[in-house]
């Protein structure tokens, strides 16, 4: 595959007319949180990254992934811990704050192991 550069004249120099491809972003929470830590933590990388065009493309798999895990782990602790649909009709001010801590737990381990690792 043949492309085609084009320049233009600015002065004395010529600049190449380059064009980025604007995709709409489709990552969430996970794929920003990823993306700040890389671009804070892992600088070489994250450019490296986005100067090939794969940066995007990481970061939705990385937010799907996280979504996935962070269901995943809190239906099992649900189960584990017997917070069900009657404990919920039953008791909904426990229900919440047991639901409460199952989330922010499995969030912990899924910021752990997907997004600062």
């Amino acid at each position: 595959m043949v492309q085609k550069i084009t320049y233009q004249r600015n002065g004395d120099y010529m600049f190449p007319n380059l064009m980025i491809e604007d995709d709409p972003v489709n990552y969430g929470k996970y794929g920003m949180l990823r993306k700040n830590f890389l671009k804070e933590n892992k600088k070489n990388w994250y450019q490296s990254m986005m100067l090939s065009g794969r940066l995007d493309k990481y970061l939705t798999v990385i937010d799907q992934r996280a979504n996935e895990e962070m269901e995943m782990i809190v239906l099992q602790m649900t189960k584990t811990e017997s917070v069900t649909e009657q404990m919920k009709a039953d008791e909904p001010m426990t229900w919440v704050a047991k639901m409460n801590n199952i989330r922010n737990r499995a969030e912990e381990i899924v910021l752990a192991e997907l997004i600062y690792s």
